[in-house]
């Protein structure tokens, strides 16, 4: 176990707390009511307000902005916090809010993800593990995203909208309504869909049977002219021999928001 190592220009406050092996850049800012995780490191000019708790195992590189407050005219100060898990790697000029009191109070980001340079993560949005956010990838506020999600450079996602797990969003693509899992959004306007995405879902061990399955699913609800009630029914006789059809159609039914289609 090393010690922490902390340049003599970073600025700690005096309630942080710091765990074994942390290491602080020049010039970076760790503020009040903070607490860092063993083994992370926090690059140079890097800004961490509080209340915020970030896991081990976690790299932070220059100037990114961590826990600020939330960009919502609605927040009066209330305490709101950020958690971070372990593992993730968070770019150049990323920024990340906290959240907001009418929106839960906290922002979630798990474990194992890739926050690439300039993107951005608003207050109240829930992101999974082993997410990747290329550059410039923006979700407004409230927004869930599942695991294994690629958000290609440039997109937007609308406020409240969900992510299922395995998506992939390409780039430039603006998400204003629910993306079931598995699916692969491509730009057109606002996203539609355009194809499960089976190089992703093969890399990650899905063998054919199962890629079979959601490829049926897929064709139900978007390639020919039943109506949703229609489509979710011939889901639901799918989902009787495959788990993966199964979270695809509990995701559809638990939706607030239009599905894309």
């Amino acid at each position: 176990m090393t010690t922490s190592r902390i340049h003599s220009s970073a600025v700690i406050a005096a309630d942080a707390t710091l765990g074994t092996g942390v290491q602080v850049g020049a010039y970076a800012v760790i503020g009040a009511g903070v607490e860092i995780g063993d083994n992370t490191r926090i690059g140079a000019h890097c800004t961490i307000e509080g209340p915020t708790r970030i896991g081990r195992d976690n790299v932070f590189h220059g100037h990114a902005a961590i826990g600020g407050e939330p960009q919502d005219k609605k927040y009066r100060g209330e305490r709101v916090e950020l958690e971070i898990g372990d593992g993730n790697v968070i770019r150049e000029f990323v920024t990340i809010n906290r959240g907001t009191g009418d929106g839960g109070g906290i922002t979630r980001i798990g474990h194992r993800n890739w926050i690439l340079a300039y993107s951005h993560i608003a207050h109240d949005c829930i992101v999974g593990d082993d997410c990747v956010f290329s550059n410039n990838a923006t979700l407004a506020g409230h927004v869930t995203v599942g695991n294994n999600v690629i958000l290609s450079g440039f997109a937007g996602v609308h406020q409240f909208c969900r992510i299922g797990d395995h998506a992939f969003i390409g780039m430039g693509a603006f998400v204003n309504g629910d993306v079931p899992p598995f699916l692969m959004i491509a730009q057109e306007k606002y996203a539609r869909p355009r194809g499960i995405n089976a190089e992703g879902l093969k890399r990650r061990g899905f063998d054919g049977e199962r890629i079979a399955a959601i490829k049926r699913a897929y064709r139900a609800l978007y390639m020919g002219d039943a109506k949703l009630d229609e489509a979710k029914a011939e889901l639901a006789e799918i989902a009787s021999g495959s788990d993966d059809v199964r979270a695809f159609l509990d995701f559809i039914e638990a939706g607030e928001r239009p599905l894309l289609r």
